[in-house]
């Protein structure tokens, strides 16, 4: 029995070395690890920082650009703003200019007719003061009557025409009936007398003709 003990303290030391020797081999092994994952992260490192470098770079120039166009469509408003604005004051000048050219234009309408009367105006004074200077009633008379045709002449011009109604057939577009007649020259329903005259502004009745018609 004393023999086999230290035999056995021999297993047993041998076992202890072992095992101490699997320990250091795992300790070396975890620490080669530990520095692996170590270097690994120091590694990683720089990468994560140039990756968020680019980001921040990419967001940066995502910021420009937007606010370049943010201040691009502000000045294209604010263009557009002016020009409806200067439209705006235009068609109000507009407007006013017209309406105002619209009032002159009514009360000056016969402007232009009236300087043409002038003449006539003149011409019939003077043959007024001549009246009784004068004793030479057909003289006076055919002054007149030139006169007359001067008037009527300014009136043709713009357009006045004297209504043809006697003999013609009764039309209450042109005419208005006072009297109805019996006619043996006219059949029934013709102008047989106009009593005052009818008259067209071009195409226009200015007033109808005053008229006996045959019943």
């Amino acid at each position: 029995m004393k023999e086999s003990q230290p035999i056995q303290d021999n297993i047993n030391h041998n076992v202890e070395e072992e095992q101490e020797m699997n320990d250091n081999v795992k300790d070396e092994q975890n620490l080669e690890t530990e520095e692996n994952r170590q270097d690994e992260a120091l590694q990683q490192e720089p990468q994560e920082q140039v990756n968020e470098d680019e980001a921040a770079g990419s967001a940066a120039e995502g910021g420009a650009a937007l606010s370049g166009e943010l201040a691009k469509l502000q000045a294209e408003n604010e263009e557009y703003q002016q020009r409806l604005l200067r439209a705006q004051a235009d068609f109000d000048n507009f407007r006013r200019r017209t309406l105002k050219e619209k009032e002159e234009l009514g009360k000056y309408a016969s402007a232009k007719l009236i300087t043409e009367l002038l003449p006539v105006i003149d011409n019939f004074e003077r043959a007024i003061s001549s009246a009784g200077e004068s004793a030479d009633t057909s003289s006076y008379a055919k002054g007149v009557e030139m006169i007359f045709r001067q008037l009527e002449g300014v009136l043709k011009a713009e357009g006045l025409t004297a209504m043809e109604a006697e003999g013609t057939p009764f039309n209450p577009e042109f005419h208005q009936a006072i009297m109805q007649v019996e006619s043996e020259e006219y059949e029934e329903g013709i102008v047989v007398e106009v009593v005052q005259k009818g008259y067209l502004l071009k195409d226009k009745v200015l007033r109808p003709a005053m008229v006996k018609v045959s019943g």
